[in-house]
């Protein structure tokens, strides 16, 4: 910066900005500290601090990133947030954007977790245009998990009350600790080598992120990604994602729902073939009744009674018809039918015209009317709709008060703010 020049103290906001984001260091970095002063606003965005004994950081978590917390923070929580340090021009404050926000202690599974998941995505195997659709009547199913955890038996539970006709193949393996992956992932080459199964269920039962960590291995990930047999991914509760639930063929909240997927519910089908076997009663019943009244009313008719009575019939507009104009001048029968048929295409022409223009000239006339009261016609001109957090028009500073969040809505998108200062005119 030149000494000699006078700068606004926009510009001096700006230029520490530029400083700030042109650190690589401060645009991917971890910050671990004491929660202090946290606020959830309406709108989803949370706005809080982090201490320590020597300071206190600002930072913000916009509403799209605290929908996937994994716990709800409060004052006091030991916790790593990362993100970006940047400044908040307006006010002339840095703080921290926050992307992730960890409990302490999960910080560096974490970085390992989002590491491996970026490189296996970069190398296709989270591509949904190669994941294999599930068979719909399996006859086998593999299954690799703990034999004595609660899984397993969720999952025998639930496929035989939904067809006792499928076979259940467990191979036992370790779900967690040093050799749980190799094990699990020499399982799913197992039932791969043999081809013992037409779908696998791969998983176990909730923990924590420690806990199922053997599903967030590389070994186990690109066997998952490697199997021939469709892979149903059964790891955890429903708010647990594993790097094996986005290589798998399907993912599944539980293993109890694995199972659900897996196995078809035969009482369903027996209740099809029910329907259809009553259907298929009722319209032959029905045939027949139909047969049995046609019968019984050609019975009756005169034509059966006295059959000759029909070719009399027939032979006297046979004779009619050889007197008639057609068979003497048949040309002139079709000359009037093309006639009648050129005439009606050049009516059916003009019709369509007429038709076409009535319709362009309603649509002109009403997309002039829309473009008259569009409110984006407004914003174009520079003007802005200012809404409170409760989505309501705000048209006198009488209605906001300090520290509220407030909406402004632009030709180009939206500012989300928190009043800072009111000044009333």
């Amino acid at each position: 910066m030149m000494q000699d020049k006078t700068f606004s103290v926009s510009e001096i906001n700006k230029y520490i900005k530029n400083m700030l984001e042109g650190d690589y260091e401060l645009q991917n970095v971890q910050v671990q500290g004491e929660i202090s002063n946290f606020k959830r606003y309406p709108s989803g965005h949370c706005y809080f601090s982090l201490k320590d004994a020597g300071g206190v950081l600002k930072c913000v978590l916009f509403r799209f990133k605290a929908m996937n917390l994994r716990f709800e923070p409060k004052n006091g929580d030991k916790v790593v947030a990362v993100g970006k340090i940047t400044v908040y021009e307006r006010d002339g404050v840095y703080q921290l954007y926050t992307d992730l926000l960890l409990a302490q202690g999960e910080g560096d599974l974490m970085q390992q977790y989002e590491q491996l998941k970026e490189k296996l995505s970069k190398e296709g195997l989270f591509a949904e245009e190669r994941k294999q659709k599930l068979p719909l009547n399996p006859r086998r199913v593999g299954i690799v998990t703990s034999p004595a955890g609660a899984a397993v038996r969720d999952i025998i539970s639930v496929a035989r009350r939904r067809n006792l006709g499928v076979k259940l193949y467990l191979y036992p393996v370790q779900v967690q600790g040093e050799d749980a992956s190799k094990e699990i992932a020499a399982a799913i080459k197992f039932f791969n080598d043999k081809k013992l199964a037409d779908v696998l269920i791969v998983g176990r039962g909730g923990g924590s992120i420690e806990d199922l960590w053997a599903f967030n291995e590389e070994a186990t990930v690109r066997a998952v990604a490697a199997s021939k047999i469709p892979v149903i991914s059964a790891v955890g509760h429903e708010t647990d994602f594993t790097l094996c639930d986005f290589a798998a063929d399907k993912r599944a909240a539980t293993p109890s729902q694995a199972a659900e997927i897996a196995v078809p519910d035969i009482s369903v089908y027996q209740q099809q073939v029910q329907a259809l076997k009553l259907r298929a009663h009722q319209a032959i019943m029905q045939n027949i009744l139909t047969v049995q009244k046609k019968i019984e009313r050609y019975g009756d008719s005169w034509v059966l009674q006295n059959p000759r009575r029909l070719y009399e019939l027939k032979e006297q507009k046979l004779l009619h018809l050889k007197n008639s104009w057609v068979f003497k001048e048949p040309q002139s029968l079709f000359a009037q039918k093309t006639q009648r048929v050129d005439m009606d295409f050049v009516q059916l022409v003009n019709l369509v015209q007429q038709r076409k223009q009535e319709a362009e000239h309603r649509l002109a006339l009403n997309k002039a009317k829309l473009k008259a009261i569009s409110p984006y016609a407004v914003f174009k001109r520079g003007y802005s709709c200012v809404r409170n957090s409760e989505n309501r028009l705000i048209s006198s500073v009488e209605q906001v008060r300090w520290g509220e969040e407030i909406i402004t809505s632009l030709n180009d998108g939206q500012i989300v703010s928190v009043v800072q200062e009111v000044e009333r005119r």
